[in-house]
């Protein structure tokens, strides 16, 4: 489990930076701020301890009764997203309820960084769109308009069933994915951004989780 500081950001699409020997640098702009801590979680009462994080406006019109409740109690203006993150107890502690969390305090440069976030949907794709497939090749062998099928798909007496986990056609995307060991090229506190090496997952506006790479290689000494 990552337990890896992290904030809450939204995806605004993708720019280039210039480095200073002159190369250029391909970039993720995410708007991660401000952060506000909505409220903790601790290992006495939950059995776990955990920061809870809001991210964005919305009016208090558009709010159910126990998601009002929950702003009241924690004497805290409407958000549009929360999330927790797992943290050591001492971690959650030195944050105070109301806070607004930087992105210096979380982050720097050269740092990785895994980004987790709902995936484009691409509805019902075939196999060659999905999974890469390279489809049946040519014409021959009578075979005609099957160029992108998927082929067989099992064998009719043994096993004489379709094996589980076949890669067939059917809903591409549209769910959560991280994409792991990401470097942050730029941290900009004064406009909340961070800009990261490389894409990362969703659409433009989507919101996006950022936090500490948790399979990160240690540098060599």
């Amino acid at each position: 489990m990552n337990t890896n500081s992290g904030l809450i950001g939204k995806k605004l699409g993708h720019t280039q930076i210039f480095n200073e020997d002159g190369s250029v640098t391909r970039v993720t702009a995410v708007l991660v701020g401000p952060c506000t801590v909505m409220g903790k979680r601790t290992v006495e009462k939950d059995g776990y301890s955990a920061l809870m994080l809001g991210f964005g406006d919305r009016p208090e019109k558009q709010l159910t009764k126990p998601e009002a409740g929950f702003f009241k109690k924690a004497d805290q203006k409407p958000v549009r997203t929360v999330r927790e993150f797992r943290l050591p107890a001492e971690q959650v502690e030195s944050y105070a309820l109301g806070q607004v969390i930087k992105p210096s305090e979380c982050f720097a440069e050269g740092q990785k960084v895994d980004v987790s976030g709902k995936a484009k949907g691409r509805g019902f794709t075939g196999v060659i769109k999905r999974w890469g497939h390279a489809g049946t090749g040519t014409d021959g062998h009578g075979a005609h308009e099957v160029k992108r099928h998927g082929g067989s798909i099992g064998a009719n007496m043994t096993p004489g069933r379709t094996l589980p986990n076949k890669k067939m056609a059917g809903q591409y995307g549209n769910k959560r994915v991280t994409t792991l060991n990401l470097k942050v090229a730029r941290v900009m506190d004064d406009e909340n951004l961070l800009l990261i090496k490389g894409a990362i997952p969703g659409s433009r506006n989507a919101v996006v989780t950022i936090r500490g790479a948790v399979k990160a290689k240690p540098s060599a000494a």
